[in-house]
């Protein structure tokens, strides 16, 4: 948080520690009122956090600094160094895992937010989407050994679904208002994408979490949750028929014409641009696209449709929850402020504006008649929503890569889905031993 204006003389090293430090000397401003330090990373909302802060400063007198430190890499390792020498703000976030959290948690850095979102006069807790919430929840008997509670607070949501482009459906004879709801329409789609020599989904499949993600959605919806978790327990195989299934829609997808040609090499980048562009009938991709579209395409004309159910025995779930999250530093003197300031900040008022200038889904679920259209599309799916941060279990990274590689083999017919099966049981049964022998 040091300014670049400032020479490094013993002085500054005095006011810095100052400002950092919450066991010293706390900031104040003119009027005698603390000033809440805020660390980000988002550099597309900083603008929209500086008039907020102007306007919590005329209600109040409470100065907001809310300091912008980016890339995402840059701002996690600051928040990391600043955990090690006891120099975090009032207000923070964090990027990574839901064992990253729960490790900030357990050193005493996070503040548990539970008596504030559950006082009796306080609708805080209810005006928040849940799934939101719980990307920031931990729930009792956790396998990360975090008390029960909520550590964070949603500013703004996140999912990751499918989109369409309007225009395009039009040239192919579909009504644009009714996308495919099942896999099998979305298939029958396929094949006039080909007939017509059209480019199908577009996505950022070459980055594999992304391809995992639409493989995790199709499991929710093939065996339900529980099966899903008791797989990443080790309690079901990859093996089971259920997940071969989840395996072979990807082939059917590149079977029916679906599939861009290149999806399994294509960065995210790239296939905005293509959708933008009108090049691509369909993409998969989060709620952030509603801004990134704007400025490609403002004229773009599309829609957003859940992933078409393979199955009516579980319903379809999407990944989502909170899109960015801020949590209260459990030493600061200023923790009883800081949480006022979020519980304003997530009030439907400045819930409206962030939304309105940032493009992205509201936290709060009671604006989504003040927000743009798709922003609703995107937002109002949220019960449909499940996140892997707020799971109480986790799969291995090396599970995961094997398994989320394994379907880019699939797509290019390097693989079967049987072969994808076996060599993530595989890989999963090593994992399983490492940890047994950890213990």
């Amino acid at each position: 948080m040091f300014s670049k204006r400032l020479v490094c003389s013993g002085l500054f090293l005095f006011s810095a520690f100052c400002l950092l430090s919450f066991t010293g000397c706390g900031p104040k401003n003119e009027t005698g009122k603390p000033v809440i330090t805020v660390w980000h990373w988002m550099t597309d909302r900083q603008a929209a956090f500086a008039e907020l802060a102007k306007r919590y400063e005329t209600a109040t007198g409470i100065k907001i600094n809310f300091e912008l430190y980016a890339p995402s890499d840059a701002y996690t390792q600051k928040v990391r160094a600043a955990a090690q020498g006891s120099t975090l703000p009032d207000i923070f976030g964090i990027l990574g895992e839901k064992r990253d959290f729960a490790s900030f948690i357990k050193a005493g850095h996070i503040l548990d937010l539970t008596p504030y979102m559950n006082e009796a006069d306080s609708q805080w807790k209810k005006e928040l989407f849940a799934k939101a919430l719980a990307v920031n929840e931990f729930s009792e008997g956790n396998s990360y050994g975090v008390t029960a509670g909520i550590y964070g607070v949603p500013i703004d949501v996140m999912t990751i679904q499918m989109v369409y482009n309007k225009d395009l459906f039009k040239e192919l004879g579909l009504n644009p208002e009714n996308p495919p709801l099942t896999f099998a329409e979305f298939l029958e789609i396929g094949k006039k994408i080909k007939q017509a020599n059209m480019q199908g989904l577009v996505s950022g499949w070459g980055e594999a979490w992304m391809i995992g993600c639409l493989a995790n959605n199709y499991a929710f919806n093939i065996m339900g949750e529980a099966k899903v978790l008791a797989t990443i327990r080790g309690k079901v195989p990859y093996t089971d028929s259920d997940w071969v299934k989840v395996l072979g829609l990807f082939k059917e997808m590149q079977d029916s014409g679906l599939l861009a040609p290149g999806v399994v090499i294509m960065v995210n980048k790239t296939a905005e641009q293509l959708f933008a562009n009108g090049k691509a009938v369909f993409a998969f991709n989060g709620s952030w696209c509603v801004n990134v579209y704007k400025v490609m395409n403002p004229g773009l004309n599309y829609a957003a449709m859940l992933p078409p159910a393979a199955s009516k025995q579980f319903p379809v779930s999407i990944w989502g929850g909170a899109g960015s999250s801020f949590m209260v530093n459990a030493r600061s003197k200023n923790k009883e402020e800081a949480v006022k300031f979020l519980k304003w900040l997530t009030e439907r008022d400045q819930q409206a504006y962030l939304a309105e200038n940032t493009s992205n889904p509201p936290a709060n679920k009671y604006v989504l008649n003040r927000v743009s259209p798709i922003l609703a599309q995107f937002a109002d799916d949220m019960e449909h929503a499940t996140h892997p941060n707020a799971w109480d279990v986790s799969e291995s990274p090396q599970v995961l890569e094997t398994f989320n590689k394994g379907i880019q083999s699939i797509i290019i017919g390097e693989k079967s889905p049987e072969q994808v099966a076996q060599e993530t049981q595989k890989i999963k049964e090593k994992e399983m031993a490492k940890s047994v022998r950890a213990r």
